[in-house]
């Protein structure tokens, strides 16, 4: 059964664990923020530090991760109960839909506001960030290369690629769209 205390982000967080099991040092909360950040940032809210440790805290004590001996900060483990917790979120937890939360295109809904020339700018803008955006991605993608052990990593960042040209796709339509209003 799935264990609903848990939030996305606790599971997040395992998963990231679970990437350095073998590891028997285990992770302070600040690495698991830097590799957060490399990682989830393209696909998942990266969680803020206060997040990551209140999130360790839950999971500490539901025993899904132990601390691991240290002199210096606390260092985290997933422990096999925390494996298989993920592994049943993994495999019978509810997906749900994601919910777009697209800033760019709220302000388009609301471009009645504004003028064509102003949304051509933003959209312009958009795209700007799109492409350095996919630039960051790509340079993922191109470390993680064809490792087996990462290939799954590899498919969320062509996912994530292929989402950026789409993306850039739509809102050249849009800006093309825009040039043709009077």
């Amino acid at each position: 059964m799935v264990n609903s205390a848990l939030s996305t982000t606790a599971y997040a967080l395992l998963g990231l664990l679970v990437f350095d099991r073998e590891n028997p040092e285990g992770m302070t909360g600040y690495e698991l923020k830097q590799r957060a950040d490399f990682t989830l940032r393209y696909y998942w809210v990266s969680p803020a530090m206060s997040q990551i440790y209140t999130e360790l805290r839950k999971l500490s004590e539901a025993e899904l991760v132990e601390t691991a001996p240290s002199d210096g900060p606390a260092r985290y483990r997933v422990t096999e109960l925390g494996e298989e917790q993920l592994q049943t979120w993994l495999f019978h937890g509810e997906v749900g839909f994601p919910i777009l939360k697209h800033p760019v295109a709220l302000r388009l809904l609301m471009g009645r506001l504004s003028t064509p020339e102003q949304l051509g700018g933003m959209l312009e803008g958009h795209l700007d960030d799109l492409a350095a955006r996919r630039a960051d991605l790509q340079g993922v993608r191109d470390m993680l290369g064809d490792e087996h052990r990462v290939r799954y990593a590899a498919m969320v960042a062509d996912w994530g690629l292929a989402y950026y040209d789409s993306e850039a796709q739509i809102v050249a339509g849009l800006r093309e769209r825009l040039d043709g209003m009077d």
